[in-house]
């Protein structure tokens, strides 16, 4: 996420609702099966397309704008009420000048995307040789909010043979290992929504050769995610002189949420409180630590401690070897590289011995739990998992209860 650097003030409008049932959809079948999409020597099932969902980032200054523009308009991410469609553009408009120059300090763009293209092309490679049966797997990237937007990926699917009548398979797998309403739910709300404008006919929920979806929605705690965060905390301890070592204090950092969001009942908070135990547990709590929050921004009451108060707090009592993991990214962005490394570093006051552990990016290791979370998950033949079908206690939106009906409901065509 990236709340922080891109939003600034907001009006107090955000808000949670009452609670409401998920009703799965009466199933349906097909007299003529429509056949799939012509099939690679290699697998049964295959080809397969694998989906990355994540937020995105401007990969060029001159994209920011958009970029802003889309995020603001999103009330999944940033709910401003009715007049969203009227301050949603004109914040971006404001904050736009800021969030260039942030970008041009981390070298004049995100590098979410080359990434996130990277990961998944990589992770594709493994899983032809570990799920031969599934195979070829073809890498594809949506945006929520930046290029390749989810509108672009799809007309990509479409382009490259699956869906049309031609049926095929895809896997939404969602790069924020822990879901909330605000990320996860809102990227496959997009991605709902563009299955039903590029691929649904007229009172036809899944109409004859489309694609069939299923969904990859959270991996808090897979030993490959956790394996990857130790070995990078561990590297960075080595930099502290052995004797100072064992009391450095390890601070995970993740991105707040409104309290408003929180009580409404959103799994993000405990989630990423899961993600850090077991990364400790793995660690055999060899350090003292703490969960902290960062990009905290307008007037209403948000998930803490800050991250940025968390470290001014430590060193001020003289607590100054510190190490900031950021526990809900799976690579750098700006969150990173400009609020972490630029702003609550020197900020601290102590940049040689407040450090930032890196980013997973190409971490094999990371990359090989990528490929056996994907395998896993195709060789379960299920669709999504039975929380992501769970609504929060006080969800209002139709369309969060629209959109998880329609991917529980796939569990007929996969």
């Amino acid at each position: 996420m990236a709340f922080k650097s891109t939003l600034g003030k907001l009006p107090r409008t955000l808000g949670a609702g009452s609670a409401s049932r998920l009703a799965l959809p009466q199933t349906r079948s097909f007299a003529t099966p429509v056949p799939p999409v012509t099939q690679d020597a290699t697998g049964s099932k295959g080809p397969t397309a694998m989906v990355f969902l994540n937020m995105g980032g401007p990969s060029k200054t001159d994209e920011v704008g958009d970029f802003l523009s889309r995020l603001f308009s999103d009330g999944d991410l940033i709910p401003l009420g009715r007049l969203q469609s009227y301050i949603g553009p004109l914040l971006a408009t404001r904050r736009t000048p800021k969030i260039v120059k942030q970008y041009s300090d981390i070298g004049g763009g995100s590098p979410i995307r080359k990434w996130s293209e990277y990961q998944n092309a990589e992770m594709c490679k493994i899983l032809d040789k570990i799920s031969p049966e599934t195979a070829p797997h073809k890498p594809y990237v949506a945006f929520r909010y930046a290029n390749p937007l989810t509108e672009e990926m799809y007309a990509k699917l479409l382009e490259d043979g699956f869906g049309n009548g031609k049926g095929g398979r895809a896997v939404a797998f969602t790069q924020y290992p822990q879901y909330s309403c605000s990320t996860t739910g809102s990227s496959l709300n997009e991605l709902w929504k563009w299955r039903h404008r590029m691929e649904g006919k007229t009172n036809e929920e899944n109409p004859a050769g489309s694609i069939a979806w299923s969904v990859i929605d959270r991996w808090p705690v897979h030993h490959g995610l956790v394996e990857a965060f130790a070995q990078n905390i561990e590297a960075k301890l080595a930099e502290y002189p052995p004797e100072r070592r064992n009391d450095v204090v390890l601070l995970f950092s993740a991105h707040s949420l409104p309290m408003s969001i929180v009580n409404r009942g959103d799994p993000y908070p405990a989630e990423v409180a899961a993600t850090v135990y077991a990364v400790m547990q793995r660690l055999k709590f060899s350090n003292p630590y703490r969960l902290c929050w960062q990009s905290q921004v307008g007037p209403s009451a948000w998930l803490g401690p800050q991250t940025s108060d968390t470290v001014q707090n430590y060193v001020a009592k003289g607590q100054k070897d510190l190490v900031l993991i950021p526990i809900a990214f799976t690579s750098d962005h700006i969150e990173t590289l400009y609020e972490l490394d630029l702003e609550v570093i020197h900020e601290s006051g102590s940049p040689e011995t407040v450090k930032r552990a890196e980013s997973l990016n190409g971490s094999p290791v990371f990359i090989e739990a990528l490929a056996d979370i994907a395998k896993t998950h195709l060789a379960s033949g299920v669709a999504c998992s039975a929380q992501m079908g769970l609504r929060c206690p006080g969800c209002k939106s139709e369309r969060c209860a629209e959109s998880k009906r329609f991917f529980a409901g796939q569990q007929e065509f996969i």
